[in-house]
């Protein structure tokens, strides 16, 4: 495993659209232990593989002490209402408040290729929404309150 660099906004890498994977390799598993690392090493809750320069529809998360992988991932349905306060490891310091699901169902697959669907509310919803996000090139100050002002005072001129 090794630590991977996180790419900073305004990065236009972080724009991009991810593709699917097709091939369930070792390639990708290393690709996942390695964000793994990274995510923990950066005090992150999640992480897209278009983070670290990857543009494929991979992302890892720990919600509550829980490790999850999710290859592909769709939203399948989403409940409810949250607001709160988000942050991104692709950001930096800036916070703020985005209105995400409360509940989320979501289709995916693991590291070997396996199907599967999960449900999480609360932290889970928010954090694999914001992750998914990323693989679509949507950052959070995308949606939140005042990212308008934060991509015009950091965005490149």
């Amino acid at each position: 495993m090794a630590k991977r660099k996180v790419l900073k906004f305004p990065d236009e890498r972080l724009r991009r659209i991810s593709k699917k994977v097709t091939e369930f390799d070792e390639e990708l598993a290393e690709l996942l232990d390695d964000m793994r690392e990274t995510m923990y090493a950066n005090d992150g809750m999640g992480l897209a593989a278009p983070q670290v320069g990857v543009p494929i529809r991979a992302l890892v998360m720990d919600v509550g002490g829980n490790f999850f992988e999710l290859i592909n991932p769709e939203i399948i349905n989403a409940e409810g209402e949250q607001v709160d306060e988000e942050g991104c490891l692709s950001v930096g310091k800036f916070n703020d408040i985005v209105k995400r699901p409360s509940k989320v169902t979501i289709k995916a697959q693991d590291r070997l290729g396996y199907h599967y669907e999960i449900t999480g509310e609360k932290y889970f919803a928010r954090c694999v929404c914001h992750e998914i996000d990323h693989l679509d090139g949507i950052l959070f100050i995308d949606k939140s309150e005042h990212g308008k002002e934060f991509k015009e005072k950091f965005g490149k001129k």
